[in-house]
């Protein structure tokens, strides 16, 4: 090779090497997260159920309806929901801001193949956004909360567009997904809301139905009791060290679930 040609293909080589070792790997793995993730075997399923303290697996949720996904309204706005319109026996699971960091959560989501929808807050999620991107390789979704999770009633629309669409290229520029559900900081909002949502590419503002707490579920409106088709938060414990950690959270939770004959769905296959 001449040297002018080797040189080239030195420089080039290098600037390759530099930009494969710019990108946390973690996010990198979170990328490919859409080529979907291998199954395990039904034993394997039932093992892990067992060793996350459940008695029996979560039956397979029926295929979901046809929906064009991404989909805005005739109005122009997104639509608001706290539970999806099905007939189906499934719930939804949702968690909120990203304070809470357990890798033992990711595994959790790996063993027993639990589609739940993370939406994210910049200014909590901080520099951890690598267990994200873990989140995603097994199968989470990830979802927009603002920036800086501010209340966003009453807020200019100037501001709660850059809150909005601001998170939304936080997301896509780490993970290269573009995400189109959004959840307003303590689920307030107003119309100005809706438009900017609409204007950052949101399909749906996603509230939920009901939350869990120390006792329990506190639910929003509506019988005290888990329906078809209910979003459910699984509240954050961040100020109370002392609390149970999220997988338990969520295991209380799928209890619940299985008594009432449901079982869990992704929230992306519904709206």
């Amino acid at each position: 090779m001449r040297p002018r040609n080797l040189a080239v293909a030195l420089l080039t080589a290098s600037l390759l090497t530099g930009c494969a070792t710019s990108v946390d790997p973690l996010e990198r793995l979170g990328r490919k997260a859409a080529q979907g993730v291998r199954p395990p075997s039904p034993a394997a399923v039932d093992q892990a159920y067992r060793r996350w303290g459940l008695r029996a697996p979560l039956p397979a949720p029926p295929k979901p309806p046809a929906r064009r996904a991404g989909a805005i309204p005739s109005t122009g706005l997104p639509e608001v929901v706290d539970r999806v319109k099905t007939s189906d026996p499934v719930v939804f699971l949702t968690y909120d801001d990203g304070a809470e960091k357990d890798p033992r959560f990711v595994d959790m989501v790996r063993e027993l193949r639990l589609p739940v929808s993370m939406f994210l807050t910049d200014s909590v999620v901080g520099p951890g956004y690598g267990h994200f991107a873990h989140l995603m390789s097994v199968g989470a979704d990830l979802q927009n909360h603002t920036l800086d999770h501010p209340s966003l009633r009453g807020l200019p629309y100037a501001g709660q567009r850059a809150e909005i669409c601001g998170q939304r290229d936080k997301i896509r520029s780490r993970f290269g997904v573009t995400p189109r559900l959004f959840r307003p900081p303590y689920g307030r909002y107003d119309t100005t809301t809706l438009r900017a949502a609409a204007d950052c590419g949101v399909s749906t503002v996603v509230l939920w139905r009901a939350a869990t707490t120390d006792t329990g579920l506190r639910f929003s409106r509506g019988r005290h009791e888990l329906r078809p088709g209910d979003i459910l938060l699984v509240a954050s414990d961040d100020d109370d060290l002392d609390g149970p950690p999220l997988r338990d959270r969520t295991t209380r939770l799928l209890r619940t679930i299985q008594e009432r004959g449901l079982t869990v769905a992704r929230l992306q296959d519904y709206l």
